[in-house]
């Protein structure tokens, strides 16, 4: 089973980001959860979203993860308020949404793995807003092969109808523009 913690702000589409890969796990035949893990925020506070994905066996358990193996960061600013990676588990992966260059980002968090991409940069290209859920899907998959890329059209066109065609390039052109290693 893979767990994912996936920590943005309110407005990012966070939690959107779990349920579309959930949404595309079960499409595979693979089993999936998804859920958020806020109160009343507003929009620009600290979010944190959980999705689990399992291959083969229906999950049963329904707790926050608290070491995942993959870290999905949409606010850089968020690994400077607390220590975002301290869970991450010893061969697991950060995918961070950075302008930093990825060997920037690999000194600044330390993280055995790492994914990089300007996530920021595609979604104000493309869509003309600063939403980067859609952009870090493309990274997501890039750097852990969770779901087929081409699993998350249907959800994207369900969830964002005459937009989703953007959505759909900025995950893909992010997916072109992760650097993992």
């Amino acid at each position: 089973m893979m767990e994912i913690c996936i920590y943005g702000r309110g407005g990012q589409g966070g939690v959107t980001l779990a349920e579309l890969v959930a949404h595309a796990a079960i499409r595979e035949g693979k089993h999936a959860q998804s859920m958020p893990a806020f109160g009343p925020e507003r929009r620009g506070a600290p979010v944190l979203a959980f999705l689990r994905v399992n291959e083969t066996e229906r999950i049963k358990i329904r707790t926050e993860i608290a070491e995942p193996d993959v870290l999905v960061v949409l606010d850089p600013g968020l690994l400077q308020v607390g220590d975002v990676v301290s869970g991450l588990k010893k061969d697991g992966i950060a995918v961070v949404n950075t302008k930093k260059s990825h060997d920037e980002m690999k000194a600044e968090i330390g993280a055995g793995r790492l994914a990089t991409v300007n996530a920021m940069s595609i979604a104000k290209g493309i869509l003309g807003l600063p939403i980067v859920n859609t952009a870090m899907l493309g990274a997501l998959i890039k750097a852990t092969e969770i779901v087929k890329l081409e699993s998350l059209e249907e959800p994207l066109k369900e969830r964002f109808g005459k937009v989703a065609t953007k959505n759909i390039e900025a995950m893909k052109k992010a997916y072109e523009e992760t650097v993992v290693r």
